[in-house]
């Protein structure tokens, strides 16, 4: 049996690894002039390839799919990457959260791990190789239509990825190449990315450590979480702001509100009690000052801004009610998101084929024989921390071993 895998990454070259290794023939094409372009930019270079966890915790950091991925992630678990990744002579190491990294801190020793098992398992690598058509008669996927001709096929594997870092490929082909064989595609969206917002452009480059992010549509939470945010020159970023962009990125935006809390660990009673102190102790200096004792100059400023009172105003001159809005700015400082950054610093896309169309136990077309996604191009995505390469490895792995 000939399997032809379109797509050399990270779900493309597991799929035509795990094929070849079932003794199928295989033939990976990938259109740039190397293999895994993508993977050599994650994680700014370092790579964090996937989680240390179990199955069931797996499932838990995937924003949507996870009842889908159930059998995939079971069957190639973390545990199995890591596994696959040391007995092909890549040694790694884990950091906070569960993180693993190649010890080496390269990336691109990654690619080279799963090139050279593709290698030894007789797969043919062709780059330079841009797939133009899917041949699809009487529902069966039956070759590929590349620029330098036709490639007979008794299955077809797509894993062209999805539309975040276009620079590195990752053009959308694939769901071209679903929506031409009848897929129906789910909106695709950036996942994992910043927030624009305006007000706090003068506090770029500020990072706050264990501050609490939250999200309302309306009276109901959305998210609420502790954590690292930043401040940028369109608005806000930090893993805080990315965990959040893939809760709120299929919701119109104009409808969200966000908050934050700059000061967690204290109640507003006590944080009302902390400022009264620091008011007393600095009684005649200005508000800009004495506000630094709470937070960055930067952000004091809009903070002051946002609970109407004057940077330049004296300590003993601050109101009862010019303190009960200082208080209530510290504890939910008000952001109006206007957009979400774009595809290219997305670090993965949400959307893609529609799950319901795909077989979780196989990833196989439910409308073409022989036909089959994996990685990216599927309606599949997860907080960072390593789960949206693992899914790219599981399900490239399931889509390799089927028959």
């Amino acid at each position: 049996m000939r399997k032809v895998i379109v797509g050399g990454g990270a779900s493309g070259l597991m799929a035509a690894y795990a094929a070849a290794s079932c003794g199928h023939e295989v033939i990976l094409l990938e259109k740039n002039e190397k293999l895994g372009k993508k993977l050599y930019i994650t994680g700014k270079g370092r790579c964090n390839l996937t989680n240390d966890c179990s199955p069931e915790e797996f499932l838990q950091n995937v924003v949507r799919g996870s009842k889908f991925l159930t059998g995939a992630i079971y069957r190639f678990s973390p545990e199995d990457t890591m596994r696959f990744m040391e007995e092909h002579g890549l040694t790694l190491k884990t950091e906070r959260g569960g993180r693993v990294f190649p010890a080496s801190d390269h990336a691109s020793d990654i690619t080279k791990t799963l090139e050279r098992a593709c290698l030894e398992a007789g797969v043919d690598i062709r780059l330079g190789t841009e797939v133009l058509k899917i041949d699809v008669s009487e529902g069966t996927a039956r070759g590929i239509i590349t620029k330098d001709g036709r490639i007979e096929a008794d299955a077809v594997v797509i894993a062209t990825g999805g539309l975040s870092y276009p620079s590195t490929g990752s053009t959308g082909d694939g769901l071209k190449f679903a929506v031409q064989a009848g897929h129906q595609i789910v909106e695709c969206v950036p996942s994992l990315v910043g927030i624009e917002a305006d007000g706090v452009s003068e506090a770029q480059g500020i990072t706050l450590k264990n501050v609490v992010l939250t999200a309302k549509r309306g009276e109901k939470t959305l998210s609420s979480r502790l954590g690292e945010m930043l401040f940028t020159h369109y608005g806000i970023s930090g893993p805080l702001v990315l965990t959040l962009s893939a809760e709120i990125n299929r919701l119109p935006l104009e409808e969200i509100g966000l908050s934050v809390d700059f000061k967690p660990a204290l109640d507003e009673k006590k944080l009302d009690d902390r400022l009264v102190k620091d008011l007393t102790a600095r009684a005649n200096e200005q508000m800009k000052s004495v506000m630094r004792g709470l937070l960055p100059a930067a952000v004091v400023q809009f903070v002051l801004k946002s609970a109407f009172v004057d940077a330049e105003k004296r300590a003993n001159a601050l109101t009862r009610e010019e303190r009960k809005r200082l208080v209530a700015a510290l504890k939910a400082f008000p952001i109006a998101p206007k957009g979400l950054r774009g595809f290219s610093e997305a670090v993965v896309t949400s959307g893609g084929v529609a799950q319901n169309e795909i077989d979780p136990k196989t990833m196989e077309s439910k409308k073409v024989k022989g036909l089959y996604f994996c990685g990216e191009v599927l309606d599949l995505d997860a907080y960072t921390g390593g789960f949206n390469l693992q899914i790219a490895f599981s399900t490239g792995y399931a889509a390799g071993i089927a028959k």
